[in-house]
């Protein structure tokens, strides 16, 4: 069995829900695969598996935390800044470790990822699917507003104004704080 997940954010698509393994609390930083939340780093890989429905292909291992820890910072830098040569370069040094191989399948035509090492395949998971976001709505990917998150997501709503990465928590502290200026003022 896993630990519980300690992010504030989960369920965002795999991409994101990896840059969302380092967050803030209270100006201090966390970090999934470093300890947070007591959890030794192969086992904040295991929540992050199991949490992005990947336990299932793959290991927790320090491999597969090493490539994570790679994929991670090649996809900070490329939501970042798109324009970067170099974080696109980083992205796809990630993707040259997998392939897609057209199958036929019972049902029609289907795919399948493949990786010479496996530990490299949540890692490319992670870039492939930023490369999908980038296919149907790069203007999506967005910061949560608050200035102390750090946290990423995708942004399905239907005229595409979400701001926070959470109503609960950044959303609600936003609202607080402007209603506390207003009664200020008065």
């Amino acid at each position: 069995m896993t630990a519980a997940d300690p992010r504030p954010l989960t369920g965002e698509p795999v991409a994101l829900d990896l840059l969302n393994t380092r967050w803030v609390v209270d100006g201090e930083p966390l970090d999934l695969f470093a300890g947070a939340a007591g959890l030794t780093r192969v086992e904040g890989v295991a929540v992050w598996l199991e949490s992005t429905g990947l336990s299932g292909r793959f290991r927790a291992d320090a491999p597969t935390l090493i490539h994570l820890l790679t994929a991670r910072e090649s996809l900070a830098r490329a939501v970042a800044d798109p324009a970067d040569p170099t974080a696109r370069s980083l992205v796809d040094a990630v993707l040259e470790h997998g392939r897609i191989r057209a199958t036929l399948t019972a049902e029609g035509p289907g795919e399948r990822a493949e990786f010479a090492d496996p530990a490299w395949g949540p890692a490319w998971t992670a870039a492939r699917n930023y490369l999908d976001l980038l296919g149907s709505a790069p203007d999506r990917i967005r910061k949560c507003a608050s200035e102390s998150c750090v946290l990423r997501f995708y942004d399905v709503s239907r005229n595409g104004t979400r701001r926070w990465c959470s109503m609960a928590a950044c959303g609600n502290r936003a609202k607080a704080s402007r209603h506390y200026a207003r009664t200020r003022e008065r």
